[in-house]
Formats: structure tokens, C-alpha cells, sequence
């Protein structure tokens, strides 16, 4: 009986191995699956017609979402074991802020240092036109959206104002297309977004009037930048 049971114990722990390494593995080919179609919507927007060319910068594209995934998956374990430490026992929380922090550091210098890399490998195959509109293919074409928004807003805007506005919104590209979700992308372009507002105001600018503006060039309320 004593060897049916380990038998019986063996064959269920195996078993529960192989369904958790199936799954896994299910796992992780909806994933390549998902990031390798991202990969080729963006490429498909750049004009390649060698097939071999097209087939390096969407491999280049679908491994950075990779490279992205794995170190946002480190930077979000870190903040949950920050906030379950607080929950638990506040002065261990306190007591490993300073290492966290430098965790998080080296996540995001790992962050910046993957950014240059992946622009590297872009330009090695790409032009900067093409190059940029990879950045506006990980980002949904924000940048030019919005800056046409804020043109058909203000169209009295001065050539230096205009320059200004579409610095920013290239900045927060920037930063956005390292993004882990849409919703973190998106987060990043508001916080400009809100900068830009404000530089507007204090020019003189009356936000009613642009939005009126807005209205009368395109009445759908999905494009106004608020």
C-alpha cells in the first residue's frame, strides 16, 4: 500500500509538472504570437521590399517587446514587494527602500541602455524617416496625431511655439515606446500633454476657443486633447 501511495504521489506530481510546462509553453507561444503580429503591422507601415530585410527588422521589433516584457516584469516585482512589505511591517518596508530604489535604479539604467541598443539595430537597417516611424508604431502614432490636434486648435501658433509643442510630444515618445501596457504609454503623453497646456495658457492662449476651433474642423470628440 505504502508503495501504491509514493507510486500514485510520484505519477500526480509528474503529471502536475508536465500540465504546468505545457501550459507554460502554451504561454509563452501566444505570446511570440501576439508580439511577432505588433512586429509586423509596424513593419508593414515602412515600405520594405526585400523580404529578408523585413524579416530582421520585425524579429529586431518582436524582441525588443521581449526585452521590454522581462525587465518591466522585474520592476513590477520589485514595487509589489515594496507595497506588500509596507502593508505587513512598515519599518522593514522603511529599512529596504534604499535597496529597492537601487534595484529599481538598475532596472531603468538596463532600460535606457535597451532603448539605445534597439534605435542601434534600427538604424543599422532602417532610414531615420523609417526609424521614426517605428517609434510612432510602438506609441499608435500619438505624436503626429496630437500635434495635428494641437495645429487645428491653434492655428494661430507661432513657428518657435510649434517647435516647442512637437519637441515635447517627441520627448514623451521617447520615454513612451519603452512602455510595458498602452495604458502606461498613454500615461506618459498626458503628463506632456498637460505641459504643453499649461505653456499654452500662460502664452494666452484660451483652451474653449481651441476646442471650438477643434469642432469646427473635425466635430468628432475622440480628438480633442484635453
Amino acid at each position: 500500500m505504502k508503495f501504491l501511495l509514493i507510486s500514485v504521489s510520484a505519477f500526480l506530481s509528474v503529471s502536475v509538472f508536465a500540465a504546468e510546462t505545457n501550459s507554460s509553453s502554451e504561454a509563452e507561444a501566444a505570446y511570440t504570437s501576439v508580439i511577432t503580429q505588433r512586429a509586423d503591422k509596424i513593419v508593414t507601415i515602412l515600405g520594405i521590399t526585400e523580404t529578408n530585410k523585413g524579416a530582421r527588422v520585425r524579429d529586431i521589433i518582436t524582441q525588443q517587446y521581449r526585452d521590454l516584457n522581462q525587465l518591466h516584469a522585474v520592476r513590477d516585482a520589485l514595487v509589489k514587494a515594496r507595497k506588500e512589505q509596507a502593508a505587513t511591517n512598515q519599518s522593514a518596508a522603511d529599512a529596504a527602500v534604499g535597496e529597492a530604489r537601487n534595484d529599481l535604479g538598475r532596472v531603468m539604467t538596463e532600460l535606457q541602455a535597451l532603448h539605445l541598443k534597439f534605435l542601434a539595430k534600427l538604424s543599422a537597417e532602417l532610414s531615420p524617416e523609417q526609424v521614426v516611424k517605428v517609434k510612432d508604431g510602438l506609441t499608435y502614432g500619438v505624436v503626429p496625431l496630437t500635434y495635428g490636434v494641437y495645429l487645428k486648435m491653434y492655428p494661430e501658433l507661432t513657428d518657435e511655439q510649434k517647435q516647442q509643442i512637437l519637441a515635447w510630444l517627441v520627448e514623451a515618445r521617447e520615454i513612451a515606446m519603452d512602455g510595458s501596457t498602452s495604458n502606461e504609454k498613454h500615461a506618459v503623453f498626458g503628463k506632456y500633454k498637460g505641459k504643453i497646456n499649461n505653456y499654452l495658457s500662460k502664452a494666452g492662449y484660451d483652451a474653449k476657443k481651441g476646442e471650438q476651433n477643434l469642432r469646427k474642423t473635425n466635430p468628432s470628440p475622440e480628438n480633442k486633447t484635453k
